[in-house]
């Protein structure tokens, strides 16, 4: 049986560059860089984002970017606030896909290895009630 999230790992070609992007957006805190001592398939940190285990480890970024994406929770009263952070790094934004009434606020950007990042507001709950709630013709 499942038991839940262990951990997510992203390949990143600057480990300095996105430990800054995590820690200035997200408030990540860094429990482990590999330094010279290289235990996996190359080097690598380990940060803890909001209880959830996040790795990056140094590699080929992704040639292109997509909207497979990493959604973070944050309170709704604190959306510009973030908003201010990740136009601070100056990474790029993507426009909000339409939504509907009720099923939160979402701001979507990507990193410098095109991994795109979800700052949410909503829960599942919420959007599964906006979802009953739409008529459709």
């Amino acid at each position: 049986m499942v038991e839940g999230l262990s951990h997510l790992t992203l390949i990143v070609s600057d480990l300095e560059r996105m430990s800054e992007f995590l820690k200035r957006i997200f408030d990540a805190e860094e429990v482990y860089a590999s330094g010279p001592d290289t235990h996996s398939i190359s080097p690598e940190r380990f940060f803890l984002i909001g209880g959830i285990w996040l790795a990056i480890m140094e590699g080929e970024p992704l040639p292109t970017t997509s909207y497979n994406h990493i959604a973070f929770k944050i309170p709704g009263e604190q959306f510009d606030e973030y908003r201010d952070r990740v136009r601070e790094i100056g990474v790029a934004t993507r426009e909000e896909r339409p939504r509907i009434q009720g099923e939160g606020r979402s701001l979507y950007f990507h990193d410098f290895d095109n991994h795109l990042f979800e700052l949410h507001t909503g829960t599942l709950e919420e959007r599964l009630d906006a979802y009953a709630g739409v008529v459709r013709s």
